[in-house]
């Protein structure tokens, strides 16, 4: 104990001290944090073969032929197997016209080959895998705290009930109405296009359960009367210009004529 109290105001002490808290707080973050999604292992070393050869014959023109990227697309590798399973099962990829941001479309691949090609794509690094039926079942959120979880998170693009919206320079928020539920999920654990990624550590996979019931949950419609396509404001203010307005207008007239 005497020497450890000799050595307490030597030079390098605070040094040592600090390279230790460092160390520790290091270690218990890596205790707590959430667990990153990883990348599924594919099933057989044929679908890997098989998404190669169809990433080579769809892909590799603009991602480059072993995914690394060019100067008109992004390197692949560490985007995960539910990246590919959102761009291609919605058509997104591959891209039929380069523009500000890539349009939804029939898809080109059909379920099998979309699995190859996430296959191959997730064999390349670690990245996040696609969901479970269990993560995505809408039945099992919560749409209450779904609802509060969008409007923090969601509604300054997508619209407060998901109807999607503009963004600068040609860009856009789509609607998610007609969304999968497994595709929800995907996006907001990828960031497609102009969305930010929200990882487990920022929403986790209940949040997002919640998130995608109440997304579901205006699919149901309207409570009652119209929707005026869910747009907000600007829709029922122009509504209520129109016609509240032109029938006071047209009351004051009759009025008028009436008095006359």
């Amino acid at each position: 104990m005497k020497a450890l109290a000799a050595r307490r105001h030597h030079r390098a002490a605070p040094v040592v001290l600090m390279l230790l808290a460092l160390l520790l707080m290091g270690g218990v973050y890596a205790t707590l944090a959430p667990t990153p999604a990883s990348a599924d292992t594919a099933s057989t070393a044929t679908d890997v073969e098989e998404g190669e050869r169809l990433f080579q014959a769809n892909c590799a023109t603009c991602h480059g032929p072993n995914a690394e990227g060019t100067a008109e697309a992004p390197s692949l590798v560490g985007v995960g197997a539910a990246s590919v399973d959102f761009q291609v099962s919605t058509g997104r990829m591959p891209m039929q016209l380069n523009g500000p941001q890539a349009a939804e479309k029939p898809r080109q691949m059909n379920e099998e080959q979309t699995a190859q090609l996430a296959a191959y794509v997730a064999s390349l690094g670690p990245g996040p895998a696609i969901p479970t039926d269990e993560q995505v079942d809408a039945s099992a959120g919560d749409s209450s705290n779904g609802a509060l979880l969008f409007r923090t998170n969601c509604a300054m693009c997508h619209n407060a009930v998901g109807a999607g919206g503009a963004l600068s320079e040609g860009k856009w928020a789509p609607p998610l109405l007609d969304v999968s539920e497994r595709n929800i999920y995907q996006a907001m654990l990828t960031g497609p296009q102009s969305m930010p990624v929200f990882n487990d550590a920022n929403i986790t996979p209940e949040e997002k359960r919640d998130i995608i019931a109440y997304i579901f949950e205006q699919h149901e419609g309207s409570a009652g009367g119209l929707t005026l396509g869910s747009l907000g404001p600007v829709s029922e203010g122009l509504w209520a210009w129109v016609v509240g307005l032109g029938l006071m207008i047209g009351a004051a007239v009759w009025i008028g004529a009436k008095s006359s």
